[in-house]
């Protein structure tokens, strides 16, 4: 088993003999690893603070600080480093000791130097598996994290999640978040998570942001540790028990969307750049779902005012439609309230069709709207009480024509076109003004041929009396598969019986068609 370093594994070894630690360092250097030695322990601690190393390799009897002693500060500290121990006076009950505090392996002086190599490289192989294993739980933890910010467009919710994924990830006492306002450049904090319900014994200290901007500006990484963080903050004296202090940047595209703060209150817990550059890759997502949940907001905004707008419009719409239908009743007292009447019959045959909503809808403003041509017929004609002439019927016979060319350059009555072009077509193709036949005529004209013929019937007419309800019926029965649609006329039938009966029990016989 080899080690196999992509780059030099850095190596301490701490001996207060001179010589043991030169032929380790000799022969270490010649294996390829990188080599610093110092004599006793405190050195060996103050080295460890300055510089990040793969082992350690220790006397257990020396001056100032015994190899059981650096074990035990190294546990303190967290500096997160495999330690070996060595020594000429060992005894089982020293191994397991320095087993529990925290030691990897116990090399036996006189040593060969091939048995240090050999346990070099076994703990070397080890540290990779554990580095191998950190790298896959951040990487599962990123990709927990960017699933669920991926089905979120709730901002709350998403800073939530990835403040409870740093504290996790980085073992820290306190996470924070601060959002920029676009509108003011502040930063405000948005969500705070603390680890324990204790939390810390003094109120978190405030982001200096002039600071914390004019590094992330020069790409400087912000990871420092007691008392140097305090430049990080606008108030000094709230730094004293802080132990160390990660912030990282939100940037979407260059811009910044905010700041994600980590805080260590814990004595010897420091994070390291391991540390901040998951916090980056965190902040990173973070940044994206906050950004894409505020245009899903915006999104959403101006989907909203579009769909006031239409209201609107369809407001506007409905208006056209009763006063063109006013406009044409104002010149024939005889039809007056005929086209109003024409839509609630027409609204009964599509309700009991089970047409969508917005079908039905449409057949209600076509039955409104069907005889708009009418306002280019002479009033006398429309109003002539014997029978036309061969010439006044070709001309009023052109109303649906002419309503087709009134409507088409309102693009919002073209769904009204069909039941005003259409309704004096005839099943059978003996109709006008197309000689459409059968479902070539489009359903709403169908449907408002059914409704305009039975009010035309049931309502008095300067030529002749209103016919009774029974008579009306007859007469679309007996048309049934010439004049009208058979399925449509038949369907008609039974539900007009039923408003009828839906109507007297309301109390409004005078609505009915005796």
């Amino acid at each position: 088993m080899s080690a196999e370093p992509t780059e030099s594994a850095r190596i301490l070894v701490v001996d207060d003999e001179r010589v043991i630690r030169e032929i380790l360092a000799e022969f270490l250097a010649l294996e390829g690893f990188s080599v610093h030695t110092v004599e006793d322990g405190e050195k060996a601690l103050t080295e460890l603070r300055l510089r990040p190393y793969d082992l350690l390799i220790t006397d257990l009897k020396m001056p100032k600080l015994s190899g059981l002693q650096l074990l035990e500060k190294i546990e303190q500290e967290r500096l997160g480093v495999l330690t070996v121990l060595m020594t000429g006076f060992g005894t089982v009950e020293t191994a397991i000791e320095a087993m529990k505090k925290g030691a990897y392996d116990y090399l036996l002086k006189p040593f060969k130097v091939e048995e240090v190599i050999h346990v070099v490289e076994r703990a070397l192989y080890r540290q990779r598996l554990q580095a191998e294993n950190i790298r896959l739980r951040e990487a599962l933890t990123i990709y927990k994290v960017s699933e669920a910010l991926a089905l979120s467009h709730d901002i709350e919710h998403i800073l939530d999640v990835v403040l409870r994924a740093a504290l996790d990830e980085v073992k820290a006492d306190v996470a924070t978040l601060h959002l920029r306002d676009p509108r003011t450049g502040h930063y405000e904090e948005r969500v705070k998570v603390v680890a324990s319900s204790d939390g810390p014994a003094i109120g978190l200290p405030s982001p200096a942001f002039g600071v914390l901007m004019e590094q992330f500006a020069q790409g400087v990484p912000i990871l420092a540790h007691g008392g140097k963080a305090s430049r990080f903050f606008t108030e000094t004296q709230a730094v004293a028990e802080l132990s160390s202090f990660v912030a990282v940047p939100l940037q979407v595209r260059a811009h910044m969307v905010g700041v994600l703060n980590v805080f260590s209150f814990t004595q010897g817990k420091k994070f390291d750049e391991g540390h901040r550059k998951m916090l980056a890759v965190l902040a990173s997502r973070a940044a994206s779902s906050i950004d894409n949940a505020r245009l899903y907001g915006e999104l959403r905004s101006t989907n909203d005012d579009l769909v006031r707008a239409n209201l609107s419009l369809e407001d506007m719409f409905q208006q056209t439609v009763a006063g063109f239908a006013q406009a044409l009743e104002e010149s024939d007292l005889y039809t007056r309230g005929h086209s109003e009447r024409v839509a609630v019959y027409s609204e009964i045959i599509g309700r009991g069709l089970t047409l969508p909503d917005a079908e039905v809808r449409r057949i209600v403003q076509a039955g409104v709207m069907h005889d708009v041509g009418k306002i280019g017929v002479r009033y006398d004609m429309l109003n002539k009480p014997g029978k036309l002439t061969p010439e006044e019927v070709a001309v009023f016979r052109e109303h649906p024509a002419k309503g087709k060319r009134i409507l088409e350059p309102v693009p919002c009555l073209h769904p009204l076109i069909d039941g005003c072009w259409c309704h004096h077509e005839w099943y059978d193709g003996g109709g006008y003004p197309r000689g459409l036949a059968g479902d070539q005529i489009p359903l709403v004209g169908r449907v408002v041929a059914i409704a305009d013929a039975y009010d035309a019937m049931t309502s008095d007419r300067a030529y002749r009396r209103a016919l009774p309800h029974e008579v009306a019926i007859g007469e679309i029965e007996r048309c049934a598969g010439t004049q009208f649609d058979p399925e449509l006329a038949e369907a008609f039938v039974k539900l007009i019986d039923a408003w009828r009966l839906v109507m007297r029990e309301k109390g409004h016989d005078s609505l009915i068609p005796r």
